[in-house]
Order: structure tokens, then C-alpha cells, then sequence
């Protein structure tokens, strides 16, 4: 089906990804169609080897090497200059590509029995709460996908890390469970995006509002008070690798049950929530007219 240029939702350790070959424009133009996603927000890429990894790139920096023996597979996406063949509608016009070694056994086989990178947001509407089960990609998107593989529960439940080496600096467009002080210890200091473009984003997941249940979620103060009605306050553990592991799912049973609100306590400062406060904060927030 991939090699055929139709669409398969597969499972990483992150989320589920909605799959097409990311070398066939026309099946990348399925992609946006099925998840209602603007042309501005890129794909990243999936392969299942580093040299794979290579053939997209037309620089890979010995800062690439060393993250990639490091973190790969796993849940870092590489942002590089990318090769001509790779697609223009893939990377959202830039001169750039994510791309990253999924840890997940289904996703590894599923790339290396196709042949081809492929290319895979989450796959759920664009801006809807990220798949952890196949049950999730079955829910939202139905029919607009030729085949779900099921892997079981994602590991870490939250998108993977985004890191540019593009330029001489190397810059972090999104959190993930691989924080700052990890990749540091690995190539040096690398900085923050300061604010998403106003164009083509160089990554996923920068638009202001994204990862949000149909249900308002409000996010709470420690110690504040829910406000009055039908909601329901959701607990959740300590640790934020298991806090990572459940959001999405413990968000999406909520979220079908029928409440007007769901809230959650603001999550503890420190870089190994970073990007967990970073999903939080996009899916808090509602369209202008909402």
C-alpha cells in the first residue's frame, strides 16, 4: 500500500503516524487532505537506517553522527538541508527536512519491507489530540485511511523533539522527552526558537493551538479551584515520563465521555516537563471565536 502511494497509519514510540511514501507528491497530498492540514506545517520524514537518513540530506554534520548514534532510533527529528528529490509539498516549500529513526519494532519493519522513507505526521485532524492506540487513528479519521497497523499503546506518548542543524547554530523547535541538557551533552549548547514564523514553519506542532480535545481543557494553578459545572479533574502521576505516556489517552477517554470541561493541574516547572507544558499550553488554547 505505501509503494502503491496510499495512506497507512502505523505505530512509533511518540504517536501513531499517518504513513505515505515521502518520495510520491501525490501521496503527501493525501496526507494534508486527510488530516485537513495547511500547507505551511511540513512532514517529518521516517527511515529506518542512517543511511537512509543520508540520502535526504545534502549535508549531514558530525553533529547529525553524533545524535543520531546517540538517540536513533528514538524520538529526536533532525532538521537538515535537504536533497532535490525530496518533495517541495513534503517540507512545506523550505530547503529543509526532518527526519528521524523511530524506535517503534512495527514502524522499523513497515519502512524497511516498503523501501521507502515515509513520511508521517500523527494521524488525527490537524490540530486534534495525537493518537496513542489504534483505536484513536480508527475514531478520528475512519475511512480516510487505507490500512491502521496496531502496535499497541505508544511508549512516550507525546511527539518527538525537534532539533535544527541547518545552520551553524543548532536550534530547538520543539520539546520533546529528549531535552535540552541530553542533546547539550552530546554537541554543545544549542538555543531555543525564538517564535514561530509567520510563513512555512520549519517544524510540526508550532501552530498556537494544537494537540486539544474537542472539550475545553483548562489548565489550573496548584491549589486552584475548578470552575462550577459538569467537568471532570483528571489526576496524574508524578513522574513525567509516565505523565508523557498517559496524556494523550487519558485526554481522549475524557474527551469522549461527554463533560464541558477538562482540567488539569499546571505541571511542575523544570526542563523534563518542558515539553509536556508545551502540549498542554497549545491544547489550552481556543480559537479566537470559540
Amino acid at each position: 500500500m505505501i509503494r502503491a502511494g496510499e495512506l497507512v497509519a502505523f505505530p512509533t514510540e511518540t504517536v501513531y503516524g499517518l504513513g505515505a511514501n515521502a518520495l510520491d507528491p501525490k501521496a503527501i497530498e493525501k496526507i494534508f487532505a486527510a488530516k485537513g492540514r495547511p500547507a505551511s506545517s511540513p512532514l517529518i520524514v521516517h527511515v529506518s537506517s542512517v543511511e537512509m537518513a543520508r540520502s535526504l540530506a545534502c549535508d549531514w554534520p558530525e553533529r547529525a553522527e553524533k545524535l543520531a548514534r546517540k538517540f536513533w532510533p528514538g524520538p529526536l527529528t533532525l532538521v537538515l538541508p535537504k536533497q532535490p528529490h525530496v518533495p517541495d509539498r513534503l517540507t512545506a516549500g523550505l530547503s529543509t527536512v526532518g527526519i528521524r529513526m523511530p524506535a517503534h519494532p512495527v514502524a522499523q519493519a513497515l519502512i524497511r519491507e516498503a523501501g521507502v522513507p515515509i513520511a508521517a505526521p500523527s494521524a488525527n485532524p490537524f490540530t486534534a489530540l495525537s493518537p496513542t492506540t489504534a483505536q484513536h487513528v480508527r475514531d478520528s479519521l475512519g475511512r480516510g485511511v487505507a490500512m491502521v497497523l496496531d502496535g499497541g499503546q505508544s511508549r512516550v506518548g507525546i511527539e518527538s523533539t525537534v532539533l535544527s542543524l541547518a545552520d551553524s547554530d543548532a536550534v530547538l523547535l520543539r520539546p520533546g522527552m529528549i531535552t535540552r541538557r541530553e542533546i547539550e551533552e552530546v554537541i554543545g549548547p544549542i538555543r531555543f526558537l525564538d517564535r514561530a514564523p509567520q510563513g512555512p514553519h520549519a517544524s510540526p506542532g508550532l501552530h498556537a493551538r494544537h494537540y486539544s480535545p474537542r472539550t475545553p481543557l483548562i489548565l489550573l494553578q496548584r491549589g486552584q479551584a475548578p470552575p462550577a459545572g459538569h467537568g471532570i479533574c483528571l489526576a496524574m502521576p508524578d513522574d513525567p515520563r509516565d505523565y508523557a505516556a498517559a496524556l494523550y489517552e487519558r485526554l481522549h477517554r475524557a474527551d469522549s465521555e461527554g463533560w464541558d470541561w477538562i482540567a488539569l493541574e499546571q505541571p511542575p516547572e523544570g526542563e523534563e516537563w518542558a515539553a509536556i507544558r508545551d502540549r498542554l499550553q497549545r491544547a489550552a488554547r481556543r480559537n479566537e471565536n470559540d
